[in-house]
């Protein structure tokens, strides 16, 4: 079974490009930000976020979008595929700006019941301390997996057909 995990920045295209893997390689979805984030952008505590990580991980087949980098000892060894979207913190920022412009005041299919889209300057730091806080943790992690998991850094979106093609599985001939 196919596991695919997406990592990377807000704002890099996670969300956007797990759902378009899913409706490629019918895999189930799971946005990480859908599960964490309760009404009035509420969320769990930290035994009980885990405890829900680890059930989601379980299942035997998905895409999983979000970087949550506390639970990467929980996602990552069961990944068969492991993608990140390594993009320029101006490309992510912009990103962040135009999607609260487009759905501001609306709630996104992607964070369920959190509540209405919203703009945010700590949210907007944090995406702009992104590379120099958690690039370097993200790389180490990928530096430790196994053979047998596939690693795939996009440094831009120009990259996604080639990923698309590589993670599409190819069809035996008749």
């Amino acid at each position: 079974m196919q596991r695919i995990l997406i990592i990377g920045s807000p704002g890099a295209g996670k969300s956007t490009l797990a759902r378009r893997l899913s409706e490629r390689l019918n895999l189930p979805l799971i946005h990480l930000d859908r599960e964490y984030f309760g009404p009035g952008w509420s969320t769990p505590p930290r035994p009980e976020w885990r405890e829900r990580v680890r059930a989601l991980a379980a299942r035997p087949a998905w895409i999983m979008d979000g970087n949550y980098a506390s639970t990467f000892d929980i996602r990552v060894p069961r990944a068969t595929d492991i993608v990140w979207l390594d993009l320029p913190r101006w490309r992510c920022a912009s990103s962040v700006l135009a999607r609260v412009a487009r759905n501001y005041g609306r709630t996104r299919p992607d964070l369920g019941n959190a509540g209405p889209e919203k703009f945010d300057w700590s949210f907007m730091r944090w995406i702009w301390a992104y590379p120099d806080k958690l690039r370097p943790k993200t790389a180490r992690m990928l530096e430790r997996l196994r053979p047998d998991q596939r690693v795939f850094v996009l440094n831009s979106r120009s990259d996604i057909p080639g990923l698309e093609a590589a993670l599409t599985p190819v069809k035996e001939a008749a």
